[in-house]
Formats: structure tokens, sequence, C-alpha cells
């Protein structure tokens, strides 16, 4: 089976939808993925992820199933109005020379109470329950092929839930994904479980973070400025 994960076009987050930059930039992914064998269109349920999904379902002419826990995970405190961003916390672990390749940064004090650890539970949960549906069943930290699957199925998501996705996916540990793997607007990231049926498996990267199908889409150049 192969997993396409695509972030999200430029998007307007008080709207919750793309912007004029966005849609083209969405568009370019749908380009970029037309030769793409792609079986089925899955996103997350935040309006700017569907948009994204929609170029793209456009050309396969497949409908989108939405899927409510790879909405974006959220960055605050559960009991103050602070923000901790991951991929900015992980640069500050970087400068100050800690670990950032260590799966037990929940238990930071940096991370104390912040409500990005029980989102990526959720996510990495609910991640492994899809994949059942595929033939996929998690056993410690691979899977176990109930069922050889060939499809080729599309994500359209967000930054952080699509990190939090492939670093459980693939034991990666969280803050190393933010720093080392990155998530660009409308980045491709392709994925490929393969496997007999019984067998034990694991994923391999086929494509991180490709991001140039939008180069040269700038502001200027969709708005003539």
């Amino acid at each position: 089976m192969k997993i396409i994960f695509v972030r999200h076009g430029h998007p307007n987050y008080q709207l919750d939808c793309l912007t004029e930059l966005g849609h083209p930039q969405a568009e370019a992914a749908a380009e970029r993925l037309k030769d793409e064998k792609i079986d089925k269109i899955f996103s997350s349920s935040c309006g700017r992820a569907v948009e994204t999904a929609e170029h793209i379902a456009a050309r396969h002419n497949l409908p989108i199933t939405q899927l409510d826990f790879m909405r974006e995970i959220r960055w605050g405190y559960k009991d103050t109005e602070d923000y901790v961003h991951p991929w900015t916390l992980a640069n500050e672990w970087v400068l100050k020379g800690k670990k950032i390749n260590t799966h037990d940064w929940q238990n930071d004090p940096d991370y104390k109470g912040v409500t990005l650890a029980s989102d990526y539970n959720k996510v990495a949960a609910c991640f492994d329950e899809w994949l059942k549906e595929f033939g996929y069943e998690r056993e410690g930290n691979y899977y176990r092929v109930t069922r050889k699957n060939d499809d080729t199925i599309m994500l359209a998501s967000h930054a952080g839930a699509s990190t939090a996705a492939i670093s459980h996916f693939f034991n990666i540990p969280f803050l190393f994904a933010c720093r080392s793997i990155g998530c660009d607007y409308t980045a491709i990231t392709i994925v490929n479980l393969c496997g007999e049926e019984g067998e034990i498996t694991s994923p391999s990267f086929e494509l991180v973070n490709d991001a140039r199908h939008i180069k040269g889409i700038t502001v200027e150049n969709v708005f003539g400025r």
C-alpha cells in the first residue's frame, strides 16, 4: 500500500480555508499527482485541508472521505493561553544542545501540561485504527499484514497532524521529525507499506516533503505585484 501525505495550501487560519495563493498551490499539487493511480482520497475535516483535497480529487474523479482525527493538533497549554510551537521548540533544543531524538519528549518540563502531547497520542492511536481498515495492524513498533493491499491512498492534512502520524508510523521521535522532515505548503510525502499476508512489516519513505511543484507560485506571480 502507498500513502501520499499532502499538506494543505497557504491558509487563512481564521476562516479555515485556502487563500488566493493557496488555491494555485493546491492545483499545482494536483498537477504533480495527476499520473498517480490514486484509489481513495482522505482529508482532515478542516476546511483548508478539504479544499486542498478537492483540487486533487477533481483530477481523479474520486470522493473525499473526511477524518476528524487528522484535524490539526493544538499547540497551547491546557490551563493558559501560552503558545508552544513544536518546530520552534525543536530548534531551541538544538541551539541548547538538548537531544531531539528522544522518545521521552512528553515528560520534558517544556511539554508538561501542553495539549500537543494528548493530541499527538490521539492521532497515533486513531491512525493505527485507520490502518487496520487497509489490512495493517500494529504489533509493538511494526505492523502485521492481515490483508495484502496494493491501494494508493491520498491524505490531505496539516503540518502538525501529519508529522505526528509519520512520527508514530516510523517510530521517529516527534521533535526529531519536526526538525528533520519539515512540512511546506502542499508538500508531498509518499510512504510505502509492503509485505505478504501474515508478515510483519514497517513503512519506508519514497519521497519526503517535496514542494517543488509550487516553486514560482508567489504573491507577485498570482496577484501581479
